[in-house]
């Protein structure tokens, strides 16, 4: 049997049919542009994390060695080239674990499952030039996951003069944010696609040495380095080689080479470095090594720990 439809029941067939496409159309446009924020919002997070390998598993010695509620500290005599001369003075190492709030990029005060475990180092020297003495401190917060840049490295140095701050934070880019009392240096904020950190390759070392980066790189020099010789803070040209115990760093446009050297076996603690920077040499040599929450060690009592360093 054949049914015939009359014009009004056509006309009311063809509102339905063009009804059910553009529905379909815009649940497709809204499902399709849903999809898209949630890769592009993935995309934005993974960029923020840096992730760009799966988290490497920390080794049962690494646990009991960094994770037994204390602090390394190791001294270093440091000969530190200043002003066309030698300057003696001292060098500290401190590492540490704690977690890190990826938003905020600071230590976390308590726990909470968005912290990110980092290996932290604190390098300060300590230098006399002539009358006045400098104190220079670079703080890197890296992750043990050893999975990503470092998510924070900041640089203080202070002499007579005044005294100088620069911060990197790990975002979208490298953030970066400096205060001077140098006119040509003043306050500024700035930012540089993310790379290797000098900086992040000390700890990266002590976590596992065999993961540092070798070959023709781009790498931004520690930012120290980029302060005490006036380099504009960007990523240098470099070669990286790394032997058996010793990784070097040389950026041929500085004419300016650092040389780590470490032990071989867990925990790959520093024993020397040296720098070069047009031809001017600045060395480092282990003195002691102390494990310590320092942090409880405030009585004058506890002074007794500093000969152990050998600090005066």
């Amino acid at each position: 049997m054949v049914f015939s439809l009359n014009k009004h029941q056509k006309l009311l067939s063809g509102f339905i049919f063009l009804f059910v496409i553009l529905t379909s159309c815009k649940s497709e446009t809204e499902n399709t542009t849903k999809l898209a924020a949630v890769i592009n919002s993935k995309k934005i997070k993974d960029s923020v994390n840096n992730i760009t390998k799966p988290k490497q598993p920390l080794s049962k010695d690494f646990k009991t060695y960094w994770y037994a509620n204390e602090a390394e500290i190791s001294s270093y005599k440091l000969q530190q080239y200043r002003y066309g001369e030698l300057r003696e003075g001292t060098a500290i190492l401190v590492y540490v674990t704690e977690d890190f709030l990826p938003n905020k990029q600071v230590k976390a005060d308590k726990y909470n499952p968005k912290n990110i475990p980092v290996l932290k180092l604190n390098a300060t020297k300590k230098f006399v030039t002539g009358i006045y003495p400098y104190s220079i401190m670079q703080s890197t917060f890296y992750p043990v996951a050893n999975n990503q840049h470092a998510l924070k490295v900041s640089t203080s140095i202070q002499e007579w003069c005044g005294h100088v701050y620069t911060q990197l934070n790990n975002k979208n880019d490298f953030e970066i944010t400096t205060h001077s009392y140098f006119e040509s240096e003043a306050d500024y904020t700035s930012s540089i696609e993310k790379t290797i950190l000098e900086n992040e390759l000390w700890t990266q070392l002590r976590i596992n040495p065999k993961t540092l980066p070798t070959g023709n790189l781009k790498i931004v020099p520690s930012l120290e380095s980029t302060r005490l010789n006036h380099y504009k803070i960007k990523a240098y040209n470099a070669n990286a080689v790394l032997k058996n115990n010793s990784y070097t760093l040389t950026y041929p446009e500085l004419n300016r080479t650092l040389i780590i050297n470490f032990n071989s076996n867990f925990p790959f603690d520093i024993l020397s470095w040296e720098e070069t920077v047009n031809g001017s040499t600045t060395t480092a040599t282990k003195l002691e090594t102390l494990k310590s929450d320092y942090w409880n060690k405030k009585s004058t009592t506890n002074e007794v720990l500093r000969e152990q360093l050998q600090l005066k």
